[in-house]
C-alpha cells in the first residue's frame, strides 16, 4: 500500500468510525439490483422475449401490392352484428392474406389490383390487414365528408 493510504487508514482508526476508501472495502460494491447466482439458477431473471410480428406478410414494409383472388363477407364476433366485407389477396411477395375493405361500398372484383397495409379488424378473427382506399383499383368512398384521407375521398367542390 502507498504511504498516503496507510496514514489515512491509521487516522481513521484513531479518529473513530468513518467512511473507508472504496478500494479497501471488505464487502461487495455491486448494485442491489443485480441478481445473485442462486437467484439466477432459481430463474429470477426471465430472458427477454422478442415481440411477435403482427403483420408478417408485409415483411417489414409499410404497404404491399396484391391482386384480389376472392371477395366475400364475414360476420363479426359476439356481441357485434354486421356484414364485414373482406378480400382474399395474393400479394406480390407470393403470400395470400385476408384483408378488410374499409368504408361503405366498394368497386372491387376478382383480379383487381389493391394496396395492402397492416392493421387488424378487432371483431373479425384472422383478418390482420386492411386495403388502402383510393389506391390502385380500389376507389375512395363516395360522398365521404369526414376523415376523407383515411378513405381516399376527394375534397368536395364548394358550391358558388
Amino acid at each position: 500500500m502507498t504511504w498516503n493510504l496507510v496514514t489515512s487508514l491509521l487516522r481513521s482508526a484513531v479518529a473513530g468510525p468513518s467512511r473507508l476508501p472504496t478500494s479497501v472495502r471488505a464487502f461487495s460494491t455491486s448494485s442491489p439490483l443485480s441478481v445473485t447466482l442462486q437467484q439466477n439458477l432459481r430463474g429470477a431473471r426471465k430472458p427477454h422475449r422478442p415481440t411477435v410480428n403482427k403483420v408478417p406478410a408485409l415483411e417489414s414494409k409499410p404497404f404491399v401490392k396484391g391482386v384480389c383472388s376472392k371477395i366475400f363477407t364475414t360476420k363479426p364476433k359476439k356481441p357485434n352484428s354486421a356484414i364485414r366485407k373482406v378480400a382474399r389477396v395474393k400479394l406480390s411477395n407470393g403470400r395470400s392474406v385476408a384483408a378488410y375493405i374499409p368504408g361503405e361500398g366498394h368497386n372491387l372484383q376478382e383480379h383487381s389490383v389493391v394496396l395492402v397495409r397492416g392493421g387488424r379488424v378487432q371483431d373479425c378473427p384472422g383478418i390482420r390487414y386492411h386495403l388502402v382506399r383510393g389506391a390502385q383499383d380500389l376507389a375512395g368512398v363516395a360522398g365521404r365528408m369526414t376523415s376523407r384521407s383515411k378513405y381516399g375521398a376527394k375534397k368536395p367542390k364548394a358550391a358558388p
